[in-house]
Formats: C-alpha cells, sequence, structure tokens
C-alpha cells in the first residue's frame, strides 16, 4: 500500500520544517516505506518554495508542486491531490494547526470502518468569540440555504482511499468550494474528532471569508434566484391591493394620500431591491461566464523532484 501525504504552502516558511520532520516521523513509526509527500507552493510570497525544495533536494520521497501564481487555498489541494498516486490520501495543512500525528488515528479509524474516507471534524471551534460565532453562522446558513448536510466545525484533515480520490478530481469547477466537493462526491465518508490547535490569526480575512460563502452557496444553490422570483410575485401582489386600496378610497371615500413621502419611499425601496436582485443574477451570470471559458483552475508551473 502506498500513502501520499499532501499539503499546500502559503506563508508556511516558518512551519515546513518541522512539520516534515513530524510527518516523516509518523509514517516511520507507521513502518510504511512506499509513500510520497507532495508540497503544493500557491503562489507564496515568502521563501516557502525554497525551503521546500531544499527538504527536496535531501529526500526523494518528497515533491514540491510550484503554481505559477496564487490560485487560492482549495484548487491548490485539488491540484495536489491530482498528482498524487497513493492508494491512501492524507490531506492536511501545513500550518500545525492540525496535528500531522493524526496520521495514525485516522489511518486506524480506516481499517476499522472500512471507510473510503475519514474526515477531521473539530471537537470544539477554535479561535474568539466572533471567529466562532461567524463559523457557527456559515455552517449553519450553508446547510439551510443548500439543502446539504454539512458538518459543523469541518477540518481540512482527512484520509481518502484512492477511488474516492479519483472521483473527487472528476470535478472540473473553476469557482471551487472543496467542502461541497467532498461531500457531494459521495462514497462512505466517516468522522473523526480532532483538536486543532490555534497559532497565529487566520489568513483568510473578514473579505476571503465573505467571498468563500458568496462563493459557495452559488455553486451548491439556486434558491437565492427563486427567491427573486417569490419576492417580486409579493411585492406585485402587495402593490396591487395597495392600488385598489387607493381607488377604493378616491371614489367611495373622497379621500386622497397627502405629499410624496410614500412615493419615494416606495421608489428607493424598489429601486434598492431591483439592484440586489440584478446583482444576484449577475453573480451566477458570471459563474457561467468563468466557466465556460473552460479555462484550467490552476497551473503548474514547475514539479520540484530529486532523485
Amino acid at each position: 500500500m502506498k500513502l501520499s501525504i499532501v499539503t499546500t504552502l502559503y506563508l508556511s516558511q516558518n512551519y515546513i520544517k518541522e512539520f516534515y520532520d513530524r510527518i516523516s516521523s509518523s509514517i516511520l513509526d507507521l513502518s510504511i516505506n512506499d509513500y510520497e509527500i507532495i508540497f503544493v507552493d500557491d503562489g507564496s510570497p515568502d521563501d516557502s518554495l525554497s525551503k521546500a525544495c531544499s527538504l527536496a533536494e535531501s529526500d526523494d520521497k518528497l515533491k514540491v508542486i510550484e503554481l505559477s501564481r496564487n490560485f487560492g487555498h482549495h484548487k491548490a489541494m485539488m491540484t495536489g491531490l491530482k498528482y498524487s498516486s497513493g492508494d491512501i490520501v492524507f490531506l492536511l495543512d501545513s500550518d500545525l494547526e492540525e496535528s500531522p500525528e493524526y496520521l495514525k488515528d485516522f489511518l486506524n479509524e480506516i481499517n476499522k470502518t472500512g471507510a473510503d474516507v475519514v474526515y477531521g471534524v473539530q471537537d470544539t471551534r477554535k479561535g474568539g468569540i466572533f471567529e466562532k460565532l461567524s463559523g457557527a453562522m456559515f455552517w449553519k446558513f450553508l446547510k439551510f440555504i443548500t439543502g446539504l448536510p454539512f458538518q459543523d466545525n469541518l477540518s481540512t484533515m482527512r484520509l481518502m482511499k484512492k477511488n474516492y480520490v479519483n472521483a473527487l478530481t472528476q470535478h472540473n469547477e473553476h469557482e471551487i468550494f472543496i467542502a461541497g466537493l467532498w461531500l457531494i462526491t459521495g462514497f462512505d465518508q466517516r468522522h473523526l474528532l480532532i483538536n486543532k490547535n490555534s497559532k497565529d490569526k487566520s489568513s483568510y480575512s473578514f473579505s476571503s471569508k465573505i467571498s468563500l460563502l458568496v462563493n459557495s452557496i452559488t455553486s451548491f444553490s439556486n434558491k437565492p434566484l427563486v427567491a427573486i422570483f417569490y419576492a417580486g410575485f409579493f411585492i406585485f401582489i402587495s402593490s396591487l391591493g395597495y392600488i385598489f386600496y387607493l381607488i377604493y378610497r378616491k371614489l367611495f371615500l373622497m379621500q386622497s394620500l397627502a405629499g410624496w413621502t410614500s412615493v419615494m419611499a416606495s421608489v428607493w425601496f424598489l429601486g434598492g431591491l431591483i439592484i440586489s436582485f440584478l446583482g444576484i443574477i449577475g453573480i451566477y451570470l458570471s459563474k457561467m461566464f468563468i466557466e465556460t471559458k473552460n479555462r484550467p483552475y490552476s497551473i503548474v508551473k514547475k514539479v520540484h523532484e530529486y532523485q
């Protein structure tokens, strides 16, 4: 059985050596001789690439995939999975928030259950109050709007059999939300509770998290488009009723509404609503525009491996 370790590098220069030592030690403890370690450099602006290549020069089990620029975490992970050749693949981040030593527990679990995938779930979400609250709201809202049973506090760490990896990498979306792809690929998937260490500030800024939320919703749900129809229909019926009410007051009660306040409020309300609706439609159209171009979601500049 061949084991593949896949991880991504972005602002990772402070963790690479320790990560490499710890994952190599974990593999050695399991007496696995046939393995590979794949580092995917996602256009990191620091010295991650050079440090990873230095390690690869002294270890023929290690290869470094250099992307031509920064394509994003999810796309870098998918690229690494495509280059993996193991019968079983262990995917995790290199920042050591997820301990590489969990490899043994994941391997025991997959052997015990016979599952195709064992993935990590945080026992308690890391971070401060805002990060915990926003994370919980993110997953609850995502489950509501997509109708998919996403696991709360999902971790990147997962051990996958080759048949699952092959199926997963058949997805050719160019706007990737990898947690959704993990889920809809199917197969027998089991979770394992892990403790995620909190080290530095997350590399995902608030704007990045909002962008991720929008991408995840538009990738796996058409509910916003359906909601536009119902909202428009509700406004039409309400407006029609109000028009009949005004006609009734004018013809039978000889009353008319004084001033322009209600008119201006209605104009601003409907104008804002229309612009918002056009924005939602525009997001879906932009995704269609991107997907129909059929561009690669990442470009490999060079594969560094030393025999």
